[in-house]
């Protein structure tokens, strides 16, 4: 996710036409051109497709490019109340699309502030009782972005969040930046919902070692191409390979060689030839292991 805002709930607003800007700068907003289509079909794990990046992509425009290549579904993550309505609303208009809904870590100080983080959790808890809502998330720890004084509310909110999940009987989706330890240990004391997954997993072999004894699945982001990301080669090459997931964090960390320009779910393909090329296995076998973990966590996007 992008800077914490100071959003709130408000029930009266249509889902469906609310729309977050990507700042722009000076860097290249084209879309990269389509990587070769996979043969066996693989799913987007977490997407932020209500934020604008590039230019010219609708949502239908978005689902089509990514089905032309093989990625046939995509698990669109929120991180505050409007941007988890959009995405229940698009997961229940779209069968390529399922959602996870939550209070982005970033976002819980600001509610807390405010006194409206219950509230606000509350409104999760209905978003999750929808049939095409299958994860909480993202929710977890930022220790890079928050500073001491806004860990209480984090901590607070990750816990409500953890609890929503196991009540839903719904995955859970982690973000966990710069907080290994502490998020580790506190899905051990509070005990971790049935289907955890980290997201744009950032840690190391080891903290990929104790993923894996604790049955919770990483889920890979286009960034494991970069070259500064040795650690994440590494956390890969130790994972069970029905553990992993594969996602872009789109619009965000848009992998080699088209590093700052926008991400999308149609460059999947991408970042899972070089998974497979790191792993010394065939790009259909990886597919299909990716595929089949996918649909284990969240379930048919068909239902």
């Amino acid at each position: 996710m992008s800077e914490p805002r100071v959003p709130y709930p408000d029930a009266t607003a249509d889902p469906s036409q609310y729309v977050r800007t990507r700042e722009k700068g000076s860097r290249d907003v084209s879309y990269p051109d389509a990587p070769e289509p996979l043969a066996v079909p693989v799913y987007d794990n977490h997407a932020h497709l209500e934020i604008e990046d590039g230019v010219g992509l609708s949502l239908d425009d978005q689902l089509e490019r990514a089905g032309e290549v093989g990625v046939v579904g995509v698990v669109q993550a929120g991180g505050d109340i409007e941007s988890s309505r959009w995405s229940a609303w698009a997961a229940a208009s779209h069968p390529r699309i399922l959602a996870a809904v939550a209070i982005h870590p970033n976002e819980a100080p600001a509610y807390a502030e405010a006194g409206r983080l219950d509230e606000a959790i509350g409104v999760i808890d209905e978003l999750a009782a929808q049939p095409r809502v299958r994860a909480i998330g993202e929710t977890g720890l930022d220790f890079f972005r928050t500073d001491d004084g806004g860990r209480p509310a984090q901590f607070e909110s990750f816990e409500a969040h953890i609890a929503l999940a196991k009540k839903h009987g719904v995955a859970m989706q982690i973000h966990d930046r710069d907080a290994h330890e502490a998020v580790l240990q506190t899905l051990e004391r509070v005990g971790a919902p049935d289907r955890t997954v980290f997201h744009c997993f950032s840690g190391d072999a080891d903290m990929a070692r104790i993923a894996g004894e604790r049955g919770y699945w990483l889920s890979f982001a286009g960034n494991i191409t970069f070259k500064n990301a040795q650690n994440l080669r590494d956390a890969l090459a130790v994972i069970p390979r029905e553990r992993i997931l594969v996602e872009t964090d789109a619009p965000f960390l848009t992998p080699t060689p088209h590093r700052g320009r926008p991400n999308a779910p149609y460059l999947i393909p991408v970042t899972v030839r070089f998974m497979a090329a790191e792993l010394g296995v065939d790009v259909d076998e990886l597919s299909a292991q990716i595929a089949a973990n996918t649909l284990e966590v969240y379930g048919s996007f068909e239902d």
